[in-house]
């Protein structure tokens, strides 16, 4: 009955998010392509029995190509439909297509529109990454036999209260579920109080990620052409950038440092440069940049795919949506990198990680940005505990690698006992 509801409200809300996908658009132009494929309708030949991953946003993205290349790595010659819902997601994942794989939106979760998008792509099994269940996709694959798994599983305090409030829709969701892979133990606590049942508790898809060398070392060369240490505002969300650039302000000895800002959401690259602009700091952009960065105040690094070249270009970074209360980004890319991390207090997005790095010395955690800026200037001027730092960083990241081949066997595994 409360699933019903659920169903008449979704239906209810196609109009709005029409309005919503043609808002984002002007700022954010992949918004606007097939927007149909929201409401199911898809167009185009898709063989059935693919395997379907999906991957809402950038990050889980990011994690879904990493456990692409080990699947890839155990069945060459695979097959895959990606779906996503935002439009930094569907460019990341445009990267992973080979030939023969197809790429699509998610439907909005309404009834007919998933009955269209099971009926048009027929996968043999599917795999959410992250956090992502709807409770109409679920029930749809449970009552077609098709096994729906979530993979590098997390659920944050704040998310399973969420989930509670919600407990007659949502419970019957997770329980609904073939298989529930969790990061930690902690999520997958957290992840049984919502009701899934979870199969096993395989590392974080993260660690596995392999850093780009060629943008590393870019990135490095252009640091020791810099003659001073960079500091780097990663993933910075907003309202967080005016705090940093008063507190580089606040700060003396502030100038002897390279800023970059690295602002997570592409469509607010204009918006963080005018900011810094009528801050009176000078700027300059990576999208005009050719051999090398151009002198500057504050360097804004507007572009995407190049994260391991910001990493690889700083001596240390600040972690974005860990100073205001929007849960944090995730930290491991940084480590990966040999790149220091200072981090707010608010990472509830990733809260293990954060843990696990503050407590193997490739992190530190602040109160505010004013305490984020002196922390990164007595770092950067401290060259021994500056490399005592990013020895700490490498090891913690590669302590926890392993995610990605154990993944891969139990989604293959569940993928396979569909086709015997």
């Amino acid at each position: 009955m409360i699933r019903a509801f659920y169903s008449v409200l979704m239906w209810l809300a196609q109009p709005f998010l029409r309005a919503k996908l043609a808002r984002r658009g002007q700022a954010e132009p992949g918004y606007l392509e097939a927007v149909d494929e929201r409401f199911g309708r898809y167009t185009g030949a898709a063989p059935p029995g693919m395997l379907w991953l999906h991957a809402v946003s950038l990050g889980e993205t990011r994690a879904a190509g990493v456990l692409l290349a080990a699947l890839r790595a155990r069945e060459p010659g695979l097959r895959v439909l990606l779906t996503h819902g935002t439009a930094t997601g569907r460019a990341e994942g445009r990267r992973l297509l080979r030939e023969g794989d197809l790429q699509a939106w998610q439907p909005w979760d309404t009834p007919g529109a998933v009955r269209r998008f099971l009926d048009h792509f027929r996968p043999r099994a599917g795999v959410l990454m992250e956090t992502e269940v709807w409770p109409n996709l679920v029930a749809q694959c449970r009552a077609r036999g098709i096994p729906l798994a979530l993979a590098n599983a997390r659920l944050s305090d704040k998310s399973l209260q969420q989930s509670l409030a919600l407990s007659p829709l949502s419970m019957p969701a997770y329980a609904a579920l073939t298989a529930v892979w969790a990061q930690t133990a902690a999520d997958a606590k957290r992840l049984r109080q919502a009701g899934a049942q979870v199969q096993d508790v395989l590392g974080n898809l993260k660690f596995d990620a392999t850093p780009d060398e060629a943008q590393l070392a870019k990135g490095r060369a252009w640091r020791a052409a810099t003659g001073r240490p960079v500091v780097m505002f990663a993933s910075s969300r907003e309202g967080e950038e005016a705090a940093l650039l008063a507190a580089i302000r606040a700060h003396a000895d502030a100038a002897g440092v390279q800023w970059l800002i690295v602002p997570r959401h592409p469509q607010r690259f204009d918006e963080v440069a005018a900011l810094v602009q009528a801050e009176g700091f000078s700027l300059s952009r990576r999208s005009v940049w050719r051999d090398a960065p151009a002198p500057a105040d504050v360097w804004l690094g507007d572009s995407l795919g190049e994260m391991a070249l910001y990493y690889g270009l700083s001596d240390l970074a600040l972690l974005g949506g860990s100073f205001a209360p929007l849960g944090g980004q995730n930290l491991i890319e940084a480590a990966a990198c040999g790149c220091p991390v200072v981090m707010g207090p608010h990472t509830f997005n990733f809260a293990d990680a954060a843990d696990l790095a503050a407590q193997a010395g490739a992190a530190l955690r602040v109160a505010d940005e004013a305490q984020a800026v002196a922390a990164a200037l007595g770092l950067a001027a401290h060259g021994a505990r500056h490399g005592a730092a990013v020895q700490a960083a490498q090891g913690f990241a590669a302590a926890h690698r392993g995610a990605a081949d154990k993944t891969a066997q139990a989604v293959l595994a569940l993928a396979g006992e569909v086709r015997r």
